[in-house]
């Protein structure tokens, strides 16, 4: 769909150039410590159009287009042309609060720096859970076919405890809170999508 394809492309570009420009990329990525005390505060988005290199990029690339169509095709189908908006609402806020925790934790840290669309590729990722239930998804930390309302609540506990467990270089409490908040945005838009979901245990 068009706004999931305008992003691939704006995120695709930015990333390359960046990639390839150390003094670009260091501009754009989330600083939390320039963030709170310069006020830079364009950061909390740029650092969601930055990667640090093209194995992260391609990552993030393949969950966007792999749910981001699928979802903003069926916002569209049920609010028509506001769908596209709801969907880049939900990728742009996803991005933003997703550094909500980093933003808090690191304030006081000059050296902590992060960048990624991870957050808001997390985002679409739940909200396509909660939309689609019942659809198998067998990708990256669990590699056999399983409904998606298994897939999301595990996906979720094994992020949790690489975040405790540390030393990954992933900022997993961005994951976390890019996946809390898909499911919030999309409860919010209509909370009968959550019900529903729910009614899958039964």
């Amino acid at each position: 769909m068009y706004v999931t394809y305008l992003l691939l492309a704006l995120t695709i570009l930015i990333s390359a150039r960046a990639i390839n420009d150390n003094s670009l990329k260091s501009k754009l990525m989330l600083n939390p410590y320039d963030v709170i005390h310069n006020k830079n505060w364009y950061r909390c988005i740029t650092h969601g159009f930055i990667h640090a290199d093209y194995t992260h990029l391609i990552f993030n690339m393949i969950v966007l287009f792999m749910f981001g169509e699928a979802l903003e095709k069926r916002l569209v189908g049920a609010y028509e042309l506001k769908g596209h908006f709801y969907f880049a609402v939900l990728y742009l806020t996803g991005i933003l609060f997703s550094c909500l925790y980093s933003l808090q934790k690191y304030k006081d840290s000059p050296g902590y720096n992060s960048l990624g669309a991870s957050g808001a590729t997390m985002a679409v990722l739940f909200a396509y859970i909660i939309l689609f239930p019942t659809t198998k998804l067998a990708m990256f930390l669990v590699p056999i076919p399983i409904y998606a309302y298994y897939y999301g609540p595990i996906i979720l506990l094994i992020e949790y405890l690489l975040s405790k467990r540390g030393g990954t270089g992933i900022a997993h409490d961005a994951h976390i809170a890019g996946a809390i908040f898909g499911v919030i945005f999309i409860t919010v838009l209509d909370y009968h999508y959550l019900i529903d979901f729910f009614k899958n245990f039964g």
